[in-house]
């Protein structure tokens, strides 16, 4: 458990910088360009599947790692970061704030909770 908390919290700290860097690192380190973002997949209906996937990997890390002790703090944390990192592009200088990357942080929050939901239904029900 103790390694899934430093692997959390190196992930939350980089999801932090690329989020407030003013361009994209990915992009630069990919490409050569700061101003390309690299794109994993195509979006679903104009929701950033990238976000999708970032998040849903960050909260799956997040709730295995904190679910138990802080189940709401942790579940708190979770929204308000996916939505104040988005919300923050409105200030930051090359950096746009689009509604596909909110719902994509969004979603990918949601998703893994469901999964993690399910998870723990199926484990206490001894289906595992």
């Amino acid at each position: 458990m103790q390694k899934t908390k430093i692997l959390f919290n190196i992930l939350n700290i980089s999801f932090i910088i690329l989020y407030i860097y003013p361009g994209s690192i990915l992009g630069y380190l990919f490409y050569g360009k700061i101003y390309k973002q690299p794109q994993l997949t195509d979006d679903f209906m104009s929701i950033s599947s990238n976000h999708v996937y970032a998040y849903l990997l960050l909260s799956i890390l997040a709730l295995a790692a904190y679910y138990k002790s802080n189940k709401i703090i942790i579940l708190n944390y979770l929204i308000l970061s996916s939505i104040i990192l988005e919300v923050l592009h409105l200030v930051i200088p090359n950096r746009s704030f689009q509604y596909g990357d909110l719902f994509g942080n969004i979603i990918g929050v949601c998703i893994s909770i469901l999964i993690f939901w399910i998870f723990n239904y199926l484990k206490k029900n001894e289906y595992f």
